[in-house]
């Protein structure tokens, strides 16, 4: 099961993501991205903090929000922390696998992707 909680956090539109992202639940991802464009959001955090499972169709979703974000000179950022395993979350772990991690700026919490001066971790 899949939970979306959108939150404004300044400029930037945070969508905190629970649950597996997989490919029952990736539209639904792809549609809150699109609804957030289209309302003049095009700054992103995507919060994977508390995703616990995630398939190709779930990396598909991050690309493909990535691109639609690049498309409209907006930023997409992800919340990847580390939750006590020495490589990271499942989602960064499925991203470095399939060797996409570099594409994304990565951060440890939202109130560090969201910092003007914020420099993301490295992949």
């Amino acid at each position: 099961m899949l939970n979306v909680v959108e939150a404004d956090q300044g400029e930037w539109a945070v969508l905190r993501i629970s649950g597996e992202l997989d490919l029952v639940s990736s539209p639904v991802i792809r549609q809150r991205v699109h609804d957030a464009v289209a309302e003049g959001r095009h700054d992103v955090v995507l919060d994977l903090s508390d995703v616990l499972f995630c398939d190709s169709s779930g990396v598909g979703v991050l690309i493909a929000a990535r691109r639609l974000l690049r498309s409209c000179q907006g930023r997409l950022r992800l919340i990847l922390p580390a939750q006590g395993a020495p490589d990271g979350s499942h989602v960064n772990k499925v991203l470095a696998a399939l060797g996409v991690r570099r594409l994304f700026e990565v951060y440890v919490d939202v109130a560090s992707a969201v910092e003007d001066d914020a420099q993301p971790l490295s992949a």
